[in-house]
Formats: C-alpha cells, structure tokens, sequence
C-alpha cells in the first residue's frame, strides 16, 4: 500500500510545471521530478549524484552557496533568484522556494522557471537604457558603447559590430566593432552580411552547418559559401528608421557561448528599431551641434565655439599665471577674388586658408572663421609674448604662397593683429579689441604684415 502510495505521489510531482529538487546536505541531487527536464534539459538519471552548484550560472555561484548555507541553518528561503546552464547551453533564470528538513538531512526545493518573465523585464529595461543612452552619450562612438553593453545583457554578444550605409555610395563601414577572434574586422562575412540585411530589410540568422534549420535554408547561396564549415553563428538585423534602413546590427557568437536561435533573432530584431531610433537622434543632435558651432564651409570652429574655448583658455591661464595670443587676421583685397574669379573661387580660397592656418599651429590651438574672410587664432598656453610673432610671421609666409584658382596664381595677402594675454589685455572682450586694432593697423601700414 506504501509503495502504491509513493508511486502515486511521484506520479503527481511529475505532473507539476514547476520542477521539485532534493539534495543531500553535501549538495548532490537524490531525487528531481521530471520538469527538471523541461527546465534544465537533463533527464533525471543524468542529474541524481550530481553536485547543484556544478549547473549554476559561475557568476552566480557564491550567492547562491551563501544561501544554502542560510537554509541548511535553518531559514527557509521563498523566491531566491539565480541563473543556471541549460544541458545545451543556454541560460535559464530560476526562482527558488527551499527549506532544511532536519530529520531526512535534506534540502527540499522548488524551482519555478522565470526566464520568459526575466526576458520581458530585460527587454523593458534595455529599451529605456537605449533612449537614455541617446541623450546621455557624448558622441556617436560612446552611444555605439553603450549599445554595446544594453544588448550584451540581452544575448551573448562579445562579439558585436555597428554597420551604417552612406547615404550617397551606398556602401557599408563599420564605426564600431568589437570581436575578440578578428579585432582587424578583416572578415569578408560582417561586410557580406550587413549589406544583404542592408539592401534587404530582412534579419538573418546564420547557424553552423549542422545546425542550420528553416531560417538559414532561406539564406543566398553567396553566404553559406563564406560560412563554409564555420562553426560560428551570426545575427545581423537592420536598423530602420521612419526614413529608411540607415544601417545593421550584428553579432557573432563566441566559441564559449551557444549558437544564436530564432529566440535570439526576435529579440536583435525587437530592440533594432529603437537603436535604430537612438542612433537617427544621436546623428541629428551632432549635425546641429555642428551647424551651431562650427563654420560650414571651413568646418573651422565659428564665432560662438570660439568664445567658449577662449574663456576656458582665459581660466586656466589665470589659475596658473600663465599666457595666451589671440591673433585676428583678415585677407587683403579678397573682394577682388569674388569680384574676378566669382564666389566659387572665393569659397575655394577660404577653404585653402583655412587648411594652410591649421598646419601653423598646434592641436592645442584653435582656428576660427568668424565671418566673410576674417579668422581668429587662439594660442593657447604660450611660453613668452614673442611666441606670438613668431607664429604670425609663420602664418604670413605659409598663406603667401599662391594658390592656383581657375588657372591663376592667387597670392594670398593677410593682415594679423596680435593681442597677448596679460601683456596687451586681461578680459576677453578688450583681448578681442586689441587685436581688432592691431590689425587695422597692420592693413593701413600696408597689408601682408602683422602688428601687436
């Protein structure tokens, strides 16, 4: 009667969706009913004698030893969370309800499979994190980082690239990869791949060979050859906007992890379309940034960019008694280029002094185009006043040689004021005067010539 009793209740328990565990006080299972299967993807011959924690995530092994031991004392735990490693390697999150049991010298637990719940939290939390990020980052190459990480918590994705098209040639490149088997990113299937799911619309799974199943059968025959025998698998989906594809996703799977599944594919393509929208956003915010800050001709710094960093200049400069040269220049009789050759060729002219002063100065310097043919450099941290000439002298001989323009040898002629910081001025507008002047000085002495 006992023993039909007993067949009865294990007939029940395996009826159960959560997953009945019992390990003896060393940690070896004696006993799981058959959800453990389902859950964990052993039979339950191939778990009994086993140690628990050998299945535990390796992260997730030192709390969960310290929780056992707190249940072993005697306090039972209700909803303990941790990760675990599935027979085929995927993780799977558990929640745990366990006591001791004194007399059998046993820890009984239950364990609900959570994964799905976790999954849906995860994907809430990462959407957020991406909008965040598309305010918070200062740059694309930092938001391309923080996607990085927010999709990392989603699916195994050590190996992760950002592809965008151009939007004139149409091709591919890559402003951000990370592949810890090919940091070159010489690999002819991240370009392969992005530019099908680029021209395509459609995300791909690409598995081993062996593995291949339904999605991958449907893949162009050009990208099974390149895959060959790898037996890596990729992820690669697009990243679209209201405006169109802009560009890829992708992600390559490591040999420590398991290979990508159609799982994995709904969730890159899931969370594509808000990186998709993070990085338009990103891209909208630097190009106005841009237009605010810097001349669109030159691309050198404009009026206002250029005040910012001269007070910051002007800061550290009295915080370390130190000095600094604004020097104002103006082109000599740049109306008879507009007035000869046309705009075009005054627009031409410009440009070419714009490159010729930034090859004058240090990185440290600023070159500034504050209107029509008038140019700004700040020096930032000189030694001593005469630094100053010295580099006006360089610029005057740098910006005489001609400059060919529709045919003709055009000598560029420029007039320099100088203004040294404490010696002429100690604020920013009566630096900016003092060059002013120092200019108009040097132009009605004749032009091509610098003046302090």
């Amino acid at each position: 009667m006992e023993t039909n009793t007993y067949a009865a209740l294990v007939g029940f328990v395996d009826m159960l969706l959560d997953a009945i565990c019992v390990v003896d006080a060393e940690g070896r299972y004696v006993f799981v009913s058959a959800a453990c299967e389902r859950i964990f993807g052993y039979l339950p011959h191939e778990l009994i004698g086993r140690k628990m924690i050998e299945l535990v995530h390796p992260d997730d092994r030192e709390r969960t030893l310290a929780a056992a031991s707190e249940i072993m004392a005697g306090q039972p735990n209700h909803g303990f969370e941790n990760r675990y490693i599935r027979k085929d390697g995927r993780v799977v999150h558990i929640m745990w309800s366990a006591r001791w049991s004194e007399v059998d010298n046993l820890r009984i637990a239950v364990a609900r499979d959570i994964t799905e719940r976790k999954r849906s939290e995860s994907i809430r939390a990462a959407l957020f994190q991406i909008s965040e990020a598309a305010h918070v980052a200062s740059d694309l190459p930092a938001l391309f980082k923080d996607i990085h990480g927010v999709i990392g918590d989603l699916l195994p994705a050590r190996n992760f690239f950002v592809a965008l098209r151009d939007k004139y040639s149409g091709l591919v490149n890559f402003p951000y990869h990370v592949d810890d088997l090919d940091p070159t990113l010489q690999q002819p299937m991240a370009d392969a791949l992005a530019t099908e799911v680029v021209g395509t619309g459609r995300t791909l799974l690409l598995a081993p060979v062996a593995g291949q199943t339904g999605t991958a059968h449907s893949l162009p025959e050009y990208l099974k050859k390149l895959q060959g025998d790898d037996r890596l698998s990729w992820l690669a989906a697009p990243l679209e906007t209201q405006h169109g594809i802009i560009g890829a996703l992708l992600v390559k799977s490591h040999p420590d992890c398991p290979p990508y599944g159609e799982r994995d594919k709904e969730l890159l393509q899931f969370v594509s379309t808000q990186v998709a929208a993070a990085i338009e956003r990103k891209q909208l915010y630097d190009r106005l940034k841009s237009m605010a800050q810097y001349d669109q001709l030159t691309q050198l710094p404009n009026r206002m960019l250029l005040q910012e960093r001269l007070q910051q200049s002007l800061e550290r400069a009295r915080a370390s008694k130190g000095r600094l040269a604004l020097l104002y220049l103006d082109l000599d009789k740049f109306k008879q280029v507009n007035d000869t050759l046309g705009h075009a060729a005054g627009d031409l002219l410009l440009q070419e002094v714009a490159h010729r002063l930034k090859q004058c100065v240090r990185e440290t310097d600023t070159v500034a185009r504050i209107g029509g043919d008038e140019f700004v450099i700040l020096l930032d941290r000189v030694n001593n006043p005469d630094d100053s000439g010295k580099v006006a002298e360089k610029i005057c001989k740098a910006l005489n040689v001609p400059m060919v323009l529709k045919g003709h040898d055009w000598q560029i002629l420029p007039s320099i004021g100088i203004a040294n910081y404490p010696e002429n001025a100690t604020e920013l507008s009566q630096l900016f005067r003092h060059a002013d002047e120092a200019m108009y000085s040097a132009k009605k002495s004749g032009g091509n010539r610098f003046h302090g």
